[in-house]
């Protein structure tokens, strides 16, 4: 099943709603930067400062036409355009462009305007590269496709790998014939020994990139999580000593029965923690403490009940969970800082209004 699709059905927000943040007392919270659109992944770079993929705002106006291309079911017509950014965030929480007119794309006003344009950001060898999920004629943007990108000193961006045309020529053997995406809908990325990783939910595939573009896949999760009614969706993706994974889920949302896994470079799974719901963002801490951050918390469709319930978790040792925060609206990505404390994506979908996504700084004690 495809992941912006479950994410949007019966989902619309009217306005922003007033975060209510609940540290518990092992944890302490603030808000580090504002003014972002549609956050997703972050990390640092090796200047300090905080890199943001931002899919940016619901006003994509371009389409494509069913002789063109085939679009997803269910959350269409899709709308593109060139709204999609990086961000740079200095250790003050000043906002900065880094890149921005990069595709992007969103669901129709009916399914709330969800918009997905770079998923995720990373560095590797001290040059920073993106993902892109919003790009694609199955996303409304003819001519373009998914790609990895390097971002040159001059601003400008170079292509590194074409997913789309990856996961086109190279299909999984159970594809999610409901709510198929063509071009995929690529969400987390880590750079590890000298190539990337990612992960595509819908599809549910776990790919390996090198800087000069070769791609191979590392496991088909699709075997595993046989669509439709056991398709969990890999999402964010951490990376000490092995590959640890979060699942999103079907909608509605089931409270308690997403799994945190790991998996080797071989490709061999095996689950790490249980209990977790809608997870998008997986962490450690500098004493190799484990973290998922949990979108969505609340029994059914994403909507403005579910507004505030996103939680970040810490995976005990036992395999036992301990909150520590909640009252987070819709989080998309987490990261950790080299100042030792956890960096959340805010507001991160389904909330119209411009500039309302945040970053939210978690010291935990």
């Amino acid at each position: 099943m495809k992941f912006i699709c479950r994410i949007a059905k019966q989902f619309l927000l009217p306005g922003l709603f007033a975060l209510a943040l609940a540290p518990s007392v092992l944890a302490q919270v603030s808000v580090f930067a504002t003014g972002l659109d549609n956050p997703r992944g972050l990390t640092f770079g090796p200047d300090g400062n905080l890199y943001v993929a931002e899919g940016g705002p619901a006003t994509n106006t371009l389409s494509t036409t069913p002789d063109e291309c085939t679009q997803a079911a269910g959350v269409g017509p899709y709308t593109g355009g060139f709204n999609s950014r990086i961000s740079k965030i200095s250790p003050a929480g000043v906002r900065s462009t880094v890149v921005d007119n990069l595709p992007s794309s969103q669901t129709s006003a009916a399914s709330g305007s969800l918009v997905s344009g770079v998923s995720d950001v990373q560095f590797l060898g001290g040059v920073l590269y993106g993902m892109e999920a919003g790009a694609g004629c199955s996303h409304g943007l003819a001519g373009t496709d998914n790609t990895i990108f390097r971002v040159n000193p001059d601003g400008t961006t170079t292509t590194v790998a074409d997913l789309s045309a990856f996961v086109k020529a190279n299909p999984v053997a159970h594809p999610d014939a409901d709510d198929f995406e063509p071009d995929g809908t690529w969400y987390g990325m880590v750079a590890v020994r000298g190539a990337f990783y990612v992960t595509e939910p819908n599809h549910q595939e776990l790919d390996r990139i090198t800087p000069d573009g070769q791609i191979t896949r590392v496991r088909d999760m699709s075997t595993l999580f046989l669509p439709p009614d056991n398709w969990q969706g890999p999402t964010a993706i951490a990376y000490h000593g092995n590959f640890y994974f979060g699942t999103l889920g079907t909608f509605p949302v089931r409270p308690g029965t997403q799994t945190l896994y790991k998996i080797n470079p071989a490709g061999n799974i095996k689950a790490t923690a249980s209990g977790l719901s809608a997870v998008l963002g997986v962490a450690f801490d500098g004493q190799g403490r484990l973290y998922a951050l949990e979108t969505d918390t609340v029994p059914g469709f994403p909507g403005p009940a579910a507004a505030g319930s996103g939680a970040v978790v810490r995976i005990n040792g036992d395999g036992t969970l301990t909150t520590i925060l909640t009252g987070l609206v819709f989080p998309t990505g987490m990261t950790y800082g080299p100042d030792g404390a956890l960096y959340v994506s805010n507001v991160g979908f389904g909330v119209p209004v411009p500039g309302a996504g945040q970053i939210v700084r978690i010291v935990v004690h």
